[in-house]
């Protein structure tokens, strides 16, 4: 009699294995169609999880169905180093996000960000030379300061101080209030030649280049970072509870593997 566990080990793993084979010809289109680097850097992650779970699923698949207990013991191997590897990236998510917000600024629709209030994990992959020119090609091809110029083009300068920018577009798209330039267009700004800034930022400012290489810039990106690892950790942690649950029920199907091999009649002469 085939039992509920076996059955149930089955019907999961079936459906992994089906949803493995979209996200593995996802990875494998962007690693040959992809123009962008944004997109290129994240077909190699996709073709390893569509892998990873393609022959996870095909173990726990044969190993509950065919009965074969090496593969099942195999299934729940992986099943437990990906439970441990969760519940650590959850909690380190956690950690790293803890610190870092937005300061809000008088008479502003929006906040203002600074680097130096993250943790020191999340600043040193930012002021890293080659993450920050990938993060930062990829904020100039998704043209997000460009969308918010276009979107405001005939907006007044109240009008935009009113807005509820978003972390990247105001640290990224226009100068920190403190410069106190004069406002042309949301990616337009004078400066005054009589003022000596403090703020390294504001030097770093220029029109054509807007805000990109600017500390303000690199904590908007790491507030937007923070709000989507926040998300992902409460996400991970509905995640771990499904994956212990399945863990349990391959343990009950290996468990009637080797009951199902030990309960064999055996005949007299054999061993």
């Amino acid at each position: 009699m085939v039992r509920v566990s076996n059955n149930l080990i089955g019907i999961l793993n079936f459906v992994t294995f089906l949803l493995s084979i979209p996200i593995l010809a996802g990875g494998i289109w962007l690693s040959t169609k992809a123009d962008t680097v944004c997109e290129k850097f994240l077909d190699k992650p996709i073709v390893v999880l569509g892998v990873f779970l393609l022959l996870v699923s095909l173990a726990g698949l044969v190993g509950s169905c065919c009965r074969i207990s090496l593969l099942l013991w195999f299934y729940l191997v992986v099943m437990f180093l990906l439970i441990v590897i969760l519940f650590c990236f959850t909690i380190f998510a956690f950690v790293i996000t803890n610190k870092g917000a937005g300061e809000v600024v008088s008479q502003r629709g929006y906040k203002e960000y600074k680097l130096g209030d993250y943790s020191n994990w999340l600043q040193k992959r930012v002021s890293n030379p080659k993450n920050w020119e990938k993060i930062q090609s990829c904020l100039i091809e998704s043209k997000v300061c460009q969308n918010l110029a276009d979107a405001n083009v005939k907006e007044s300068v109240q009008q935009f101080y009113n807005q509820n920018l978003s972390p990247i577009q105001s640290g990224c798209c226009k100068p920190p209030t403190s410069c106190n330039f004069t406002f042309v267009t949301p990616i337009e700004w004078t400066k005054s030649n009589t003022t000596t800034f403090t703020d390294s930022d504001c030097t770093t400012w220029n029109n054509n280049d807007l805000c990109y290489s600017c500390e303000s810039c690199k904590a908007g990106v790491l507030q937007n970072i923070k709000s989507q690892w926040k998300k992902v950790a409460i996400l991970n942690i509905i995640f771990l509870i499904f994956l212990i649950i399945v863990y349990s029920i391959g343990c009950c199907a290996f468990r009637n593997n080797r009951r199902d091999k030990n309960s064999y009649p055996r005949f007299k002469g054999y061993p």
